[in-house]
């Protein structure tokens, strides 16, 4: 007669040996966390309970409550600025390539609540943060290099006029992209001009890259 094995249940894990993806998870859940809440209301133990993971386990990847705050404003702008890469714009004429990168951070933003209540966020704490970077100067050079490419190559064809800085071009695109998320909910109950949603669509995205283009533009004569 033949004996019956016994079998044993798999062991289930409710988490896998995997840093990377712990990390990356932990940082998804902190960049609502914080974005909501800035960094003074965040709390590690909420990030903790709604991750596969511990309030021990993050201290660990991250230091600090400070640590993770900073690794989170890090990752949002690399994120951004990886996506920018794959616009290709070098393969654009210059034009083109404005247009595209105009439309992609008015997209970017507009997708991105969090990412614009991150930076206000940081802005209340006068960049006291993101300063101690090692890796946000270099992850934002990209962006200035970026359009100083597309810019001399727009000036050298007589498309672009001359006189203007990669900043100068970078600083209007962010301040209208940027204006548009942040200040959506007081415009709206100000000037009465919401949408279904109960925010306001303060700048549409035809019009911004409408006012980009003539703002850098060469004039006709």
């Amino acid at each position: 007669m033949a004996t019956a094995v016994k079998k044993t249940p798999l062991k289930q894990t409710s988490r896998t040996n995997d840093p990377e993806r712990t990390m990356a998870e932990i940082l998804l859940v902190a960049n609502k966390e914080f974005a909501d809440k800035g960094l003074a209301g965040a709390r590690i133990d909420e990030i903790a309970a709604a991750t596969r993971t511990s309030k021990r386990m993050i201290y660990y990847y991250f230091a600090s409550k400070e640590g993770l705050y900073l690794a989170v404003l890090e990752a949002a702008y690399r994120r951004m600025r990886q996506i920018e890469s794959d616009l290709h714009l070098e393969d654009l004429e210059p034009v083109q390539a404005l247009k595209a990168l105009v439309e992609f951070t008015y997209d970017h933003h507009q997708a991105n609540e969090n990412f614009i209540r991150l930076v206000m966020n940081e802005n209340i704490q006068r960049g006291e943060y993101l300063g101690q970077s090692k890796d946000i100067q270099q992850l934002n050079g990209s962006a200035l290099q970026t359009i100083q490419n597309l810019y001399d190559r727009g000036v050298k064809s007589g498309v672009f006029r001359p006189g203007l800085t990669p900043l100068d071009i970078h600083s209007a695109i962010s301040a209208l992209s940027f204006f548009n998320v942040s200040n959506q909910h007081t415009f709206g109950l100000i000037f009465n001009h919401k949408r279904s949603s109960g925010k306001a669509q303060t700048l549409q995205r035809a019009h911004v890259v409408s006012l980009i283009l003539n703002f850098v533009a060469k004039p006709q004569s």
